[in-house]
């Protein structure tokens, strides 16, 4: 995966998130929908976690001269354990 294609998978997680959060506020009222939305919004925030954290790890290898094809999309759980 080159860092284009992840870059444009960020941009269109953030197109989806924008939306979602949109229609959170339309969906007030209805709870199932409202529930849908949300869990899909949390879904989106963890892989757009991996996809940037995958993003710099292909920088950060290619900045010390390796192949940046040798990094590796971690899994959600290590990813949301970050410190930020």
């Amino acid at each position: 995966m080159s860092d284009e294609s992840i870059a444009a998978r960020i941009e269109n997680l953030v197109t989806e998130e924008h939306e979602l959060r949109n229609r959170e506020q339309a969906d007030a009222s209805n709870d199932d929908r409202l529930e849908t939305d949300q869990q899909r919004l949390r879904q989106v925030e963890v892989e757009l976690d991996r996809c940037w954290d995958l993003l710099r790890q292909r920088r950060a290898i290619r900045e010390a001269g390796g192949d940046p094809d040798d990094a590796q999309a971690r899994d959600a759980d290590t990813v949301e354990r970050y410190w930020q």
